[in-house]
């Protein structure tokens, strides 16, 4: 059963006002108390797991960075983007089919990883755990009319 903050984040999740605050203003300050605190705090708590994504920017070169919800699926992650239901697209996305490697940091941990977009059989077995962490996902899709789901598989030296 999720804790009371848990349950608060899931339910305000779905306003469009929550998402343009945690979309303009919650992305920032996550990535520094993620980093800060070496991924011990978020502000989505212990209950979703989050992770940094590194992307290089498909206009810039460079380097941005974006904390993900993400679920496992064995040695690979997953995750889905659907830009807080907004109409513009997010550039994570965008700049991981520019450039597919990433830099993840999940907890202190750092590695490389190479994204992909999920095939039909990754996003059925994903997507799932994907929306029981965070429902909001669903409202978003409805809303933008688009998802992306995102695969990382592990680069090895």
């Amino acid at each position: 059963m999720a804790g009371l903050y848990t349950r608060v984040l899931r339910r305000i999740g779905h306003r469009r006002w929550f998402a343009i605050m945690i979309k303009h203003a919650g992305c920032k300050l996550d990535r520094t108390l993620y980093r800060a605190s070496r991924g011990r705090l978020t502000l989505a708590g212990r209950a979703m797991p989050t992770m940094l994504v590194t992307t290089r920017g498909r206009r810039t070169g460079r380097d941005r960075t974006v904390p993900v919800f993400f679920v496992r699926d064995g040695d690979r992650l997953v995750a889905a983007c659907e830009n807080f239901g907004l109409r513009t697209t997010s550039s994570w996305p965008a700049n991981l089919r520019a450039h597919p490697y990433a830099t993840i940091q999940i907890g202190s941990r750092v590695a490389r990883y190479r994204a992909r977009p999920a095939t039909d059989d990754e996003y059925d077995r994903n997507m799932p755990r994907l929306l029981a962490d965070w429902p909001a996902h669903e409202t978003y899709r409805q809303r933008a009319g688009v998802r992306h789901v995102v695969l990382f598989e592990p680069v090895t030296a």
